[in-house]
């Protein structure tokens, strides 16, 4: 079995090579997300000129402590580059993301890039979508049980993620619910019924946004464009 990506920092200094001085940056939610940014702070200190739109609270927190200009989203049309981790890739490029709870803001900054770049330890490839056996979706507060109906008529069953016995909340106050999931055969099939459901707000399938794929093995980062490839 592949180890975790544990240290990112090879990743992240590879994704600085796609961007650009002056340009508009998605800064994404996770260890690797971080990581670039981390990184992304140094060239700033050193004369790059860059601003940032944060997909998170606590990745908005950190820019600002690094000292890494921002822009609010309501002002920006598009972006850039987006830079994100992702929880599974599928050989098509297709992404699940949401497991650090971010997926309906990444998924809002993921659609107004220009680029999408995914940072990943080979480990989070996968032959299929669902292999990992989660599947996260956002949902209103008083969605909840009607919500984990829905799914359950769909073959799924859902829980509430708990974090320190609570009931996590996201940034936009909602809630995420697990899908238990397997081989996903149709994921934009699924997307769409999951979507149709009433105050499910977002699902962590990230279907057709064409990335660029940074993947670190060991030390080694290599470059994968899954539609072009």
């Amino acid at each position: 079995m592949t180890e975790p990506l544990t240290d990112a920092a090879p990743l992240a200094l590879r994704a600085l090579d796609f961007v650009p001085d002056g340009s508009i940056v998605g800064l994404g939610t996770g260890h690797a997300a971080e990581a670039f940014l981390l990184a992304l702070a140094t060239r700033v200190r050193g004369g790059l000129r860059v601003r940032g739109v944060p997909t998170s609270s606590s990745t908005e927190r950190e820019a600002r402590r690094l000292g890494v200009p921002l822009i609010p989203i309501a002002e920006v049309s598009s972006i850039d580059i987006a830079v994100d981790g992702a929880d599974e890739v599928a050989p098509t490029g297709d992404l699940i993301k949401g497991y650090g709870g971010a997926l309906l803001r990444e998924k809002i900054v993921a659609s107004l890039a220009r680029r999408l770049l995914i940072l990943v330890g080979e480990e989070k490839l996968v032959p299929f979508l669902g292999q990992r056996g989660r599947l996260p979706v956002e949902v209103v507060l008083s969605a909840i049980a009607p919500a984990k109906r829905a799914i359950a008529s769909l073959g799924f069953q859902a829980e509430v993620r708990m974090v320190n016995a609570e009931e996590f909340a996201t940034d936009n106050g909602n809630r995420i619910l697990d899908v238990a999931v397997g081989q996903l055969s149709d994921p934009a099939g699924l997307d769409a019924a999951l979507r149709s459901i009433p105050g499910l707000v977002g699902t962590g399938l990230f279907l057709d946004f064409r990335p660029t794929v940074l993947i670190q093995s060991g030390s080694a980062v290599r470059e994968w464009n899954p539609v072009s490839d």
